[in-house]
């Protein structure tokens, strides 16, 4: 998009001539506020962030249940065709997906594993009053794949826990054989380690959905305070740039936590508790999904989480990064291949914008043309502001072009460019996907070859494009200025891009070479008028 801010664009000419047309020197009182608000600015900020954290607290009972040895609860597998999950009584921990490699080069033992380090669990209970409920020390009997367990005054609870998909539902239920009315309040609980650090552009954390609006507090906005929220229905979880562990309880009037554990983050919910009749049954149900942030298997699963298919953060740019991505995986289903399907979606949204950018040329031409003249009527009426203005509007019209007919292309080339970076920052499927030596398009490039490629092709671009420009500008020439410093711009890209996915490198890389086989055909078209 660069390219357009060159020497000859339209944006350089305005600038020009607002500036040519600017006051004189500007007051010393003015230049003092300006500075006065600066600092006044920086001053906040630093004490904004200096200020101290509201870090949580864990209590005595929290730092019990994080800390008590359940090693003697024994373990057993449950498992789906998309996950194997370990069972410790309440606790369900160490889900691998069967479908997702750890690394590029694992072996297919090595699987991605969810909540995988020691102390870190999803717990499903029942807090109960007037009697006792199953504990996380409890030791259940398995009998026909069900988790039976009676207290001393006997009360049954059975636990049956089914799998589908990236989808655990656990149903409780409880059997009250004594004589008077029982209470029974659900709760879950997730802890996990607080190892993970924020992803540049994607959202991840804590994830809630609270009266079906979709909240998300960063890891830092987790260690720096507690969250709580009311709701009559909803879920809970946290979210990595891949994955995300999401607990939605059936059960109405909830309350919901997130906070800090010393090294662990948690984030639970408990509902109103619901009474059970002597001599009745009470039913509780809480579905768990452990698994890819993928829009079509979180889609899937809204039939048994509803809104779960909203928690990708898509930026502002949503609707243009959904159907990108939608795209993507079309294209990529054709060649078998994401490095080529990224060429190929590149090169299908140049097409689409190919009108503009011709037009954005044709204008970069007129202005070449009628520089002299524009130079002229400056020299002519730089006193008279509005003879100088109307003089070249006139000029404008003459030439049938804008001063700013260049600058749409870069406009619309800026929300692709965006929507995009979303699109493969989020993308499961970039993860590990492999193009020639870039075994993750994801990552950075390991060798940097793609940014090095990246600002060749941009300098290049620039070079073809500024081609037809004045060599000798005048020393105070606004425009010639401006593109000294846009030669500058390749250089600092590549270092830019250098860290960033492999994936958008190559978006970037192969949009020069098609803006570059653009100008050429454009400007042989040009030549035969």
């Amino acid at each position: 998009m660069v390219k357009y801010l060159d020497n000859n664009s339209g944006f350089n000419m305005w600038n020009a001539n607002r500036t040519a047309t600017a006051d004189k020197p500007k007051s010393r009182m003015g230049g003092f506020l300006w500075w006065a608000i600066i600092f006044m600015g920086t001053w906040w900020l630093f004490s904004a962030w200096m200020k101290p954290s509201d870090i949580p607290v864990p209590t005595d009972a929290e730092n019990a249940m994080i800390s008590t040895d359940v090693s003697n609860v024994p373990t057993r597998e449950i498992s789906s065709d998309k996950i194997v999950a370990n069972v410790r009584g309440l606790r369900v921990e160490k889900i691998a997906l069967s479908d997702f490699a750890a690394t590029p080069h694992a072996d297919d033992a090595s699987r991605v594993t969810l909540l995988d380090k020691d102390g870190d669990f999803i717990e499903i209970g029942l807090n109960a009053t007037g009697t006792t409920a199953p504990d996380i020390k409890t030791t259940w009997r398995n009998s026909d794949n069900k988790m039976l367990w009676k207290n001393s005054d006997g009360v049954i609870f059975t636990r049956t826990i089914d799998t589908s998909g990236y989808i655990i539902t656990i149903t409780d239920t409880v059997e009250n054989k004594t004589n008077r009315e029982l209470s029974f309040a659900p709760y879950v609980r997730i802890v996990r380690s607080a190892e993970s650090k924020s992803s540049a552009g994607v959202a991840t954390g804590a994830i809630t959905n609270t009266n079906s609006h979709i909240r998300y507090v960063d890891w830092r906005g987790i260690s720096k305070k507690s969250h709580a929220y009311s709701t009559t229905n909803g879920f809970i979880g946290f979210a990595d740039q891949y994955w995300q562990t999401i607990a939605n309880m059936k059960s109405p009037d909830q309350t919901m936590r997130v906070k800090s554990l010393s090294d662990k983050y948690m984030a639970d919910t408990s509902a109103a508790p619901i009474n059970v009749a002597p001599k009745s049954t009470g039913i509780f149900t809480t579905t768990i999904f452990a698994g890819p942030r993928d829009q079509t298997i979180l889609d899937e699963a809204e039939t048994t989480i509803p809104y779960i298919g909203e928690t990708i953060d898509y930026g502002w740019f949503w609707f243009l990064a959904r159907p990108m991505l939608w795209m993507l995986n079309i294209l990529n289903e054709l060649v078998m291949n994401y490095g080529v399907a990224i060429i190929l979606l590149t090169i299908l949204l140049r097409l689409l914008i190919w009108p503009l950018t011709r037009k954005s040329y044709t204008s970069s031409i007129a202005m070449q043309r009628m520089q002299p003249e524009l130079q002229r009527i400056q020299k002519l009426y730089g006193n008279d502001k509005v003879r100088l203005q109307a003089e070249m509007m006139n000029l404008y019209r003459a030439h049938k072009t804008s001063p700013m007919s260049g600058c749409l292309p870069m406009l619309i080339q800026i929300p692709i460019f965006f929507a995009l970076y979303k699109a493969l920052l989020v993308s499961v499927q970039m993860r590990n996907a492999h193009f020639l030596w870039i075994h993750d398009l994801a990552a950075m490039d390991p060798y940097f070859i793609l940014p090095i490629l990246m600002g060749a092709t941009m300098w290049l671009q620039q070079y073809l494009q500024s081609s037809h420009k004045q060599k000798n500008a005048p020393a105070g020439d606004v425009a010639a200025a401006t593109g000294r410093m846009m030669k500058w711009l390749p250089i600092i890209f590549a270092i830019m891009f250098a860290w960033m996915p492999a994936g958008l490198v190559l978006y970037w890389t192969v949009s020069n070479l098609f803006g570059i086989f653009q100008t050429y055909v454009i400007k042989k078209q040009l030549s035969k008028k």
